[in-house]
């Protein structure tokens, strides 16, 4: 391999603010923020705003969307005269 090309490839905490979760994995994005771990050790930490923990996807909780007032602004949109 070619010396001084690759990415810093390294343990880095993700850190998800909407739900207060964080996980350890490998990664290569640059951050200067630090984080105590778990184990006791010192990692990067890169805060996300999406993670399973809170994406609606994977909660199982869905957004109640408003598909009866999008219904009748249709029907008055395109309603023969």
């Amino acid at each position: 391999m070619k010396a001084d090309i690759h990415p810093n490839y390294r343990d880095v905490v993700f850190y998800d603010t909407s739900s207060e979760f964080k996980f350890l994995t490998k990664s290569t994005i640059e951050t200067n923020e630090t984080i105590v771990w778990e184990d006791g050790n010192e990692y990067p930490v890169y805060k996300i705003e999406v993670s399973s923990q809170s994406h609606p996807f994977y909660t199982g909780k869905k957004m109640m969307l408003d598909t009866a007032g999008r219904v009748e602004k249709f029907n008055r949109r395109y309603a023969k005269k």
